[in-house]
């Protein structure tokens, strides 16, 4: 396994240079730039634009370079000395916006994930074991309705319902006395008060596709001669079932490690609008709109090499919990 990982790490370099060529490129594909951006809000606003100034902000950030001379700038600045370029809409560095919005994104995307394991493994197990049962249509229902219903929609329900019947302050992660506060415990419970509802909002729809993924696989399983074999034998079935079958039926749990880490920056970006959580999602979305290159392409190409790391945590899972599978 050594020598598939070290393998697939090498792999990783040029796929990771294919990606920020990619990022760069798509970022430039619309018409015009940041600061034809800021012209047109500006004139909309009623600002006057002195061309002198624009000229001299062209040549200070180079947008009159060749596109290749300004990816060449961009990803040298990465690799010798791990800027990721300066966010013209935010006068800041890229690197500070990334990472400071990367702890409440880590927060809610593991918590929700937890979530999402903890409510469709028993589920799905016990729907896969006691097909056709009460128990089997109440949950595949719910999971209908977690499927159908839009995150959005839901976080509007859930923030009304905390607000009019738990006088809860709703938006957002902390209130409003703890947002400048250094960390204590009462901060930390006033985190949890807040966490609740993205939790849910994020993983309705995640676990309600798991929910459908495990019963599906294990009830395959279960059907198979090894395991029919095992209950003639007197085997008790729960032995039976997490022995073999459920292992083989959580493949799908291990696989979303490798869309799950992407998520983290891209996922859920109109609910986190709604909640106005501090997140990633909607700093991307307003660097692409305002085309502010550098934190869009930067945003991009991290999304890229989560997206490798998810796979090759995923890949190397799966051979530890599917004894079939072997890597060369």
């Amino acid at each position: 396994m050594l020598k598939y990982i070290i393998k697939r790490l090498l792999y990783m370099i040029p796929t990771l240079f294919g990606i920020s060529m990619i990022a760069f490129m798509i970022i430039q594909l619309p018409p015009g730039d940041y600061l034809t951006s800021l012209i047109a809000r500006m004139s909309e606003n009623g600002e006057n634009v002195d061309p002198a100034q624009i000229a001299q902000l062209r040549a200070v950030y180079g947008f009159d370079d060749p596109i290749w001379i300004q990816y060449g700038k961009w990803i040298s600045g990465i690799l010798f000395r791990g800027d990721f370029g300066y966010s013209f809409d935010w006068n800041r560095p890229v690197s500070e916006l990334i990472w400071e919005r990367m702890g409440s994104t880590l927060a809610i995307s593991v918590a929700a994930l937890l979530f999402v394991w903890a409510v469709a493994l028993p589920i799905g197990i016990f729907s896969a074991m006691r097909r056709h049962s009460v128990g089997d249509h109440v949950a595949t229902l719910f999971g209908f309705i977690g499927l159908a219903i839009p995150n959005f929609i839901l976080a509007l329900t859930l923030m009304y319902v905390s607000y009019k019947y738990l006088g809860q302050n709703v938006g957002g992660l902390q209130s409003q006395e703890f947002i400048d506060a250094a960390w204590s415990m009462p901060k930390f419970l006033d985190l949890l008060a807040h966490l609740w509802i993205p939790v849910i909002v994020i993983g309705t729809s995640g676990t309600a596709a798991l929910i459908r993924i495990l019963r599906a696989n294990l009830t395959d399983e279960l059907n198979k001669p090894y395991v029919v074999t095992a209950k003639a034998k007197g085997l008790p079935e729960y032995k039976v079932v997490l022995k073999y079958p459920l292992r083989i039926a959580l493949n799908p749990f291990v696989s979303a490690i490798g869309w799950v880490l992407p998520e983290l920056i891209s996922g859920v970006t109109i609910t986190a609008i709604v909640l106005n959580l501090p997140t990633a999602g909607p700093l991307l979305l307003r660097a692409l709109v305002s085309q502010d290159m550098y934190l869009a392409g930067s945003f991009i190409l991290l999304m890229g090499a989560l997206t490798l790391v998810g796979m090759l945590i995923s890949d190397i899972l799966l051979a530890l919990l599917d004894p079939r599978i072997r890597f060369n």
